[in-house]
């Protein structure tokens, strides 16, 4: 079902989810090729995306997203419970995101706590969410 996925398999769902008005090259982060991309298939469909990046004795999760379709039915937090026992497992200090700010529920419900605000992006709001693993 979680399968890890080069980069550019993360795209479509990054552009229809996050940024549906915006063209794919808007949704392609600088160090893509240095992430670890990890996906949910249902059956053959990939249907839920996240990209997960090292650095300063953490992780940080980005582009994470779900079809509209798909939403609802767990596959969000199975990914991400994926991703935090990836990061137990490489033995990192902390894991974080830049959320936004209308999502920040969803990670309350893994420990994760507001930071800061991070920034605002295209008008969206964002703010710092962190777990001490």
């Amino acid at each position: 079902m979680i399968r890890q996925i080069d980069y550019k398999a993360t795209y479509s769902i990054r552009q229809q989810v996050l940024w549906p008005n915006k063209p794919l090259d808007f949704i392609a982060l600088e160090n893509d090729c240095e992430g670890v991309h990890f996906g949910v298939y249902v059956e053959d469909l990939l249907v839920s995306v996240i990209s997960v990046f090292e650095e300063d004795h953490g992780i940080q999760f980005r582009k994470f997203a779900t079809l509209q379709s798909h939403q609802g039915k767990g596959y969000g937090t199975v990914l991400l419970q994926h991703v935090f026992d990836y990061a137990k497992d490489r033995g990192v200090e902390r894991i974080w995101c830049n959320a936004r700010q209308t999502k920040t529920h969803f990670y309350k419900r893994f420990g994760m706590e507001e930071k800061e605000a991070a920034l605002s992006k295209e008008g969206v709001a964002y703010v710092i969410m962190e777990k001490k693993i």
